[in-house]
C-alpha cells in the first residue's frame, strides 16, 4: 500500500522561515484534507512534494523507502502528481492535446491522433464532462480550463494525487462529478491530498485532516474529530465567531435597475433592482447567466434587448469606462488575469481606476497613489509587509481582493459588482471581506454579489435573486432563504 511520510520539514526563503518542522502522512485509499490560511505553509509543502521546491531539512519517504525529490520529474517517477490553481496549459493547443500533453500516444515516430482523442474522451467521460476536443483551451472559460488541468493529471497513473483548490471554479454538478471520481480513485488505493478553503467540502470528501498555521501543524487527525468551528479556530488561532450574523440593511432608493434584459445564449428577459445600502446576491450554478449579466452591467457585453438605469441615468454603459464614470465598480471572477495589474505596486493598483485624476502628464503620481493606499490600508486591513510599494503579485489572494475593493472605493463607486468575491481566499480573509461588504452597505453602497457558493450568499445577503438557465427562478429575502430552497430554485426553469 502506498504511504507518504513527511517528517520535520523545514523551508526558508532568504531569511524568512516558512515551514517549521511539519509532519504529514498521506495513505493510499484515504483523502487527506490540507487546510490553513494563505501563507500558512500548505503550498510550500505540496510544492516540495511536487519537486518545485527543495526542503532545507526533513525527510520524505514513500512506502517506507526514503526518497529525494529534486524535480517534478522525480515526483512523477514515484507517482506524485499535483494540480495547482494556476493554469499550466498550452492555450493555443486543443483540449485533447492539452489533456495528453507530455504523454501524447505515438504510433512509431508519429503522434497517434486517434489515440489522443480516445484518451481525452475517456478521461472526460470519467469526470462526467463533455468538452469539445478540438477547441483551443484559450477559448474556454475558467471552469472548463480547470477541468482540462484535472483531466491531464488523471491521464497519468498517479499513486498520490495533490488537488489544490480543485473546485474553486466548478459548478455544483461538476463538483459532484469530481468528488465521485476522487472517491473512485480512493477506493482504487490512490492517496489524495486535497487543499481547499471550502470547509463544507472537508466533511464530504476527506477521511483525515491536517491544519497548518504559521508554518506548523496546528491540528491533525480523522475528520470525524473536527467540526467546522474547530477547524476555523485551528486555522486562525482564535475564535473568530464564524456563526456571527452580519448586520442586515433596510433597502433605500434604487441604485441600479435592469428591465427585460436579453443576452443571446446567456440571459433571457431578466429584470432586477439593486438598492442603495443592501447586499443583493445573484445565485446560481456556473453558466446560469448571472455572471454574464454582471459583465453586461459593467459594459463588457452588449444587451441584445432591455434597459438599464443607474441613479438617474438610463442606458447601458457603452463600455467599462462609461460604467466607471457612472459610479460602477467591478471585481471579475478571475482575479489573476482580469483584476490585479501584475508588475505594479499595491498602491498603483488601488489608484488605477482613478488614473485620470491622479496622473501628471500621463503618468500616475507616486505621491497620490501612496496616499490612496494609506487611505484604505487600515480600514480594509490590507496586510502588505513592504508597504505601498509592494508588488501586487506578492500579496495573498485575500489582500489582493481587498486592494481591488479599495480601487473602487478610492474612485467613489456607488454600485459594486462582485463576481465570486471570495474565490481562492482563506477563511480568515473571507470573514473580513464579508464584514467589509456589510460595512459598505451600511454606508449606502449598493452591492451585487454573483456567487455559486450557497453558504456565502446565506451569510452575506440581504436579498437573493436565483438564476437558472438564463432566467430568474426565485427572489428571496434572507429570512426566506435556506440551502434546500436555493438548491431547488437553481435547478428550475420557471419563476417561482
Amino acid at each position: 500500500m502506498f504511504r507518504l511520510e513527511v517528517r520535520g520539514l523545514y523551508k526558508s526563503f532568504g531569511n524568512v522561515p516558512v515551514l517549521h518542522g511539519v509532519d504529514v502522512d498521506a495513505v493510499g485509499g484515504r483523502v487527506l484534507a490540507l487546510l490553513g490560511e494563505n501563507g500558512a505553509g500548505k503550498s510550500t509543502t505540496v510544492k516540495i512534494l511536487a519537486g518545485d521546491h527543495r526542503c532545507d531539512a526533513g525527510t520524505i519517504s514513500v512506502s517506507g523507502r526514503p526518497v529525494d525529490i529534486r524535480s517534478p520529474r522525480d515526483a512523477e517517477a514515484i507517482g506524485i502528481r499535483a494540480i495547482f490553481q494556476e493554469f499550466l496549459d498550452a492555450p493555443q493547443l486543443s483540449v485533447a492535446e492539452n489533456i495528453c500533453l507530455g504523454r501524447l500516444p505515438r504510433r512509431g515516430w508519429r503522434v497517434d491522433w486517434r489515440a489522443v482523442r480516445r484518451t481525452a474522451r475517456t478521461v472526460l467521460d470519467q469526470l462526467g464532462v463533455d468538452l469539445p476536443l478540438d477547441r483551443p483551451v484559450e477559448q474556454l472559460g475558467v471552469a472548463q480550463r480547470q477541468i482540462v488541468e484535472i483531466a491531464r493529471a488523471l491521464v497519468a497513473d498517479a499513486r498520490l494525487l495533490i488537488l489544490d483548490e480543485p473546485t474553486s471554479a466548478l459548478a455544483a454538478a461538476e463538483v459532484e462529478n469530481l468528488f465521485r471520481f476522487v472517491r473512485r480513485l480512493r477506493d482504487d488505493g490512490v492517496a489524495i491530498i486535497y487543499i481547499t478553503h471550502r470547509l463544507d467540502e472537508v466533511a464530504e470528501i476527506a477521511d483525515d485532516v491536517v491544519v497548518f498555521r504559521d508554518g506548523r501543524v496546528a491540528a491533525a487527525g480523522p475528520v470525524t474529530e473536527f467540526d467546522q468551528h474547530a477547524l476555523v479556530t485551528a486555522m486562525v488561532g482564535q475564535d473568530i465567531g464564524a456563526s456571527i450574523d452580519l448586520p442586515r440593511h433596510p433597502p433605500a432608493h434604487a441604485a441600479l435597475t435592469v428591465r427585460d434584459v436579453h443576452l443571446a445564449g446567456h440571459v433571457d428577459g431578466v429584470s432586477l433592482t439593486a438598492h442603495a445600502g443592501e447586499v443583493l446576491s445573484l445565485f446560481g450554478r456556473l453558466g446560469c447567466g448571472a455572471l454574464e449579466l454582471a459583465e453586461a452591467m459593467f459594459g463588457l457585453r452588449r444587451f441584445d434587448a432591455g434597459t438599464m438605469t443607474v441613479a438617474d441615468s438610463t442606458g447601458q454603459p457603452a463600455g467599462p469606462w462609461a460604467a466607471i464614470r457612472a459610479g460602477i465598480g467591478f471585481l471579475p471572477v478571475d482575479r489573476k488575469t482580469q483584476g490585479v495589474l501584475n508588475g505594479l505596486s499595491a498602491a498603483e493598483n488601488i489608484a488605477a481606476a482613478d488614473w485620470s485624476r491622479k496622473a501628471r502628464f500621463g503618468m500616475l503620481s507616486p505621491r497620490a497613489s501612496r496616499a490612496a493606499f494609506q487611505r484604505w490600508q487600515e480600514e480594509l486591513r490590507i496586510v502588505a509587509p513592504k508597504g505601498a510599494g509592494q508588488p501586487i503579485e506578492t500579496l495573498s489572494g485575500g489582500n489582493q481582493q481587498k486592494i481591488m475593493l479599495g480601487r473602487w472605493l478610492e474612485r467613489g463607486a456607488t454600485v459594486l459588482l462582485l463576481a465570486e468575491p471570495t474565490r481562492g481566499v482563506d477563511v480568515g480573509a473571507r470573514a473580513e471581506i464579508y464584514r467589509i461588504l456589510s460595512d459598505l452597505a451600511g454606508r449606502g453602497v449598493a452591492i451585487i454579489v454573483v456567487s455559486s457558493d450557497i453558504d456565502e450568499v446565506l451569510r452575506v445577503s440581504d436579498r437573493i435573486v436565483v438564476f437558472s438557465r438564463g432566467r430568474v427562478s426565485a427572489e428571496l429575502t434572507r429570512a426566506e432563504a435556506d440551502r434546500a430552497r436555493l438548491t431547488r430554485a437553481a435547478a428550475m426553469k420557471e419563476t417561482v
